[in-house]
C-alpha cells in the first residue's frame, strides 16, 4: 500500500495496521531536556515506539503507531513553530517495525562529525522527485549515493557512485578527495541522495564548503520518490534499505525481500539464506569470519532466547552489537 503524504489521509485496515513515520528538521533548538520530555511523554500517551534524536541543529527520527497516535504527534509537531513545516514521510505496515520509544539527546541529528556545517543555510538545491529523473539524465551530472555501503548493497540509482563508506563520519573524506581533483576533472554539477533527505542536507552543505557551486539534492529523499514517481517511470534499481525491522522497501513501499542479521545488521538476501555460513540470529555470510567462536555462542544463547519468548507470545529485545551505530544514521 502506497504512503500518504498527511496522516490524516492514511486509511489503516479493518484488521489493523500500524504506519511509520520518518521525519526530520534542520532548527536551531535550545533547552533541549524540555523537548525531550515533552516529546517523550505526548509519544507514551500516544501509543508511538521508535527513536526520536534531538540536537541543537534539529530532529530526527521514525515513529510507529496506529493512526490516532500518528496524528496527535504530527498536529502537537505542527502546532510548534520550529516544526510547523517539518519534513514527513508516510508508509503503511503489518506490523510495528520498533519495540519500544526513545527520545534521545545527540550533538548532532546525522552524525558527520563536522559542527561547521549549518544545513540550515548552507545546503545545495531542492530537486523535486518528479524532476529528478531529468537531471541525473543529463551529460555531465555525477550522480552520488550518500549512504553507506551495507544500504547500497541491495538497491540505488543507476549510474550513481558509490563513496565506499561504514558510516556516514567517513563521507567528509570522499569529499575531500573529489575536491582535490584537478579542475579540469572536476565534477561541474553533482547531484545527491539518500534514504529520506537528511543526510543530502548535511553532505551538499560540505560540497558547497568545498567549492561545487552546482550542488542538487532529491528532496524527501528515495522514500519521497518512491511515493511520487510511478514505478514503470522509475530509475531507481533493487530496493531501498530501511533502519527498522522490515530491513528494506521496494518502489511501492512495501516490506521488501531481505531480511537482517541479528548478528551484524547486515541485509540478507535469499542467496546469503542459502549459504552454509548462515544461521538464524548467529551467524551469515557477511561476519562469519569476523566474529569468534564466544561471540558466535553469545548469539546463539540470545537466538534461544527470542524463540522462547515468541513461544510464549512476548518480545523479546535482542540488542545487535552494531545498532546503536547505525540507528542514528537513518535518513
Amino acid at each position: 500500500m502506497r504512503a500518504a503524504t498527511n496522516p490524516m489521509q492514511v486509511s489503516v485496515p479493518e484488521t489493523g495496521g500500524f504506519i511509520v513515520a520518518a521525519l526530520y528538521k534542520f532548527v536551531s533548538l535550545t533547552d533541549l531536556p524540555d523537548w525531550q520530555a515533552r516529546l517523550s511523554s505526548l509519544c507514551r500517551q500516544a501509543g508511538l515506539s521508535g527513536t526520536l534524536l534531538l540536537a541543537s541543529e534539529g530532529i530526527n527520527g521514525t515513529v510507529a503507531g496506529r493512526r490516532e497516535g500518528l496524528i496527535q504527534l504530527v498536529d502537537w509537531l505542527r502546532k510548534q513553530p520550529e516544526f510547523s513545516d517539518i519534513e514527513l514521510k508516510f508508509a503503511l505496515h503489518e506490523e510495528c517495525p520498533f519495540h519500544r520509544m526513545k527520545v534521545r539527546l545527540k550533538k548532532e541529528i546525522v552524525t558527520m562529525g563536522r559542527p561547521d556545517i549549518e544545513p540550515a543555510s548552507q545546503a545545495g538545491t531542492y530537486i523535486e522527485p518528479q524532476d529528478w529523473n531529468r537531471l541525473i539524465s543529463e551529460p555531465g551530472v555525477l550522480v552520488v549515493d550518500t549512504r553507506n555501503d551495507y544500504e547500497i548493497a541491495i538497491g540505488q540509482f543507476a549510474g550513481a557512485v558509490n563513496p565506499h563508506t561504514s558510516s556516514f563520519r567517513e563521507f567528509p573524506a570522499f569529499a575531500e578527495q573529489l575536491a582535490s581533483l584537478p579542475e579540469a576533472e572536476r565534477p561541474k554539477k553533482i547531484a545527491m541522495y539518500c534514504t529520506g533527505g537528511i543526510r543530502c542536507e548535511k553532505s551538499t552543505a560540505l560540497m558547497r564548503q568545498y567549492g561545487f557551486d552546482e550542488v542538487f539534492h532529491l528532496k524527501g529523499g528515495i522514500l519521497k520518490y518512491f511515493e511520487e514517481v510511478a514505478e514503470k517511470d522509475s530509475l531507481w534499481q533493487g530496493e531501498c534499505f530501511v533502519f527498522d525491522d522490515r530491513v528494506a522497501v521496494n518502489h511501492r513501499l512495501e516490506k521488501g525481500r531481505f531480511d537482517m542479521c541479528h548478528a551484524c545488521r547486515m541485509p540478507l538476501s535469499y542467496q546469503d539464506k542459502k549459504s552454509n555460513a548462515y544461521q538464524p540470529g548467529i551467524s551469515c555470510p557477511h561476519c562469519i569470519e569476523k566474529t569468534s567462536a564466544s561471540q558466535r555462542a553469545r548469539f546463539a544463547e540470545r537466538q534461544k532466547q527470542m524463540q522462547l519468548a515468541r513461544q510464549r507470545g512476548e518480545t523479546h529485545i535482542g540488542s545487535a552489537p552494531d545498532r546503536k551505530k547505525r540507528a542514528p544514521e537513518s535518513g
